[in-house]
């Protein structure tokens, strides 16, 4: 049986594990969200469902695990396209028309990494495919397997610095082919999942999309927007809070954990236990969530 969540309970639902581009394996993932002192914690891997059930496996006592993806959007109706995430919690992982659109996005986040680093050896820099690829151990491969490359051969310091404008931020950043984020938003509700907006404002990314697209997205089947995030100022979050109360949609707070290639903490922001209780409500994906 699961245990009853409380108004105290630690709710982080937004970390990432070596099945897309964090640092620790699943099982290292959710063995540190118990050891940070969450009760609740989300796998949200970049398209994939691939570290759900070695989390699973090694699911600590107490621990309640949110079995989610992040899908990579983009909103077609500004040029160019505005590229934006959807955190995707408790959908059927075996839905076969969303399992095609997120092999299909791999495949082209795969190939555009490959064309990445292509551009960079034409420069003379002594990385090769083979070596990300080896990185990546099977994960769904992206720009920070390409930083640590970086990193290794002493060009940047930090993944940080990588993603500046002189190398994977501008200089040697290309465009991947993303899921329009409708699309993605009645994808995930067909396969049973909770739609949620990440980071909607998060102006330090780049463009932001306006309220009024949020709006539209709410129509289509939007559930909630996360607003506690690291790459949100304090008027940021103030400005989606109020957005999200408009709308009537619900309010996540995450750390967004990529291990050691970001410096945020498990659990550095949470998410109140009434929202997560609203998004265990609306789903039917997959069945309730799993308990260590």
């Amino acid at each position: 049986m699961i245990p009853p969540t409380g108004p105290a309970d630690r709710i982080d639902l937004h970390t990432h594990s070596t099945a897309s581009d964090g640092t620790l394996s699943p099982a290292e993932l959710v063995r540190a969200a118990a050891d940070a002192g969450l009760d609740v914690v989300a796998i949200t891997d970049h398209d994939t469902t691939a570290g759900w059930a070695p989390a699973l496996t090694a699911l600590p006592p107490g621990l309640r695990l949110v079995r989610g993806a992040e899908l990579s959007c983009r909103w077609f109706g500004a040029e160019p396209a505005v590229p934006l995430h959807l955190l995707a919690y408790l959908f059927d992982p075996d839905h076969p028309e969303l399992v095609a659109e997120l092999a299909r996005v791999r495949a082209a986040r795969e190939a555009r990494g490959e064309r990445i680093v292509d551009l960079l050896r034409a420069d003379g820099v002594d990385i090769s495919w083979p070596e990300i690829l080896a990185g990546a151990a099977g994960g769904t491969v992206g720009r920070p397997h390409i930083a640590q490359a970086l990193i290794r051969v002493g060009l940047v310091t930090s993944t940080s610095e990588a993603f500046g404008p002189d190398w994977l931020g501008e200089r040697y950043r290309l465009p991947k082919e993303d899921l329009d984020v409708f699309h993605a938003v009645r994808l995930v509700r067909a396969a049973g999942g909770v739609p949620v907006f990440a980071h909607p404002r998060a102006t330090r990314r780049g463009r932001v999309v306006p309220g009024g697209l949020i709006a539209e997205l709410a129509a289509a089947g939007l559930a909630g927007l996360e607003a506690d995030h690291e790459d949100h100022s304090p008027d940021e979050r103030a400005h989606v809070r109020a957005l999200a109360a408009e709308l009537g949609l619900l309010v996540t707070g995450s750390s967004d954990f990529h291990g050691t290639h970001k410096t945020v903490r498990l659990g550095a922001f949470t998410t109140a236990t009434e929202a997560y209780e609203r998004i265990v409500a609306e789903a039917s994906g997959v069945t309730g969530v799993a308990s260590g």
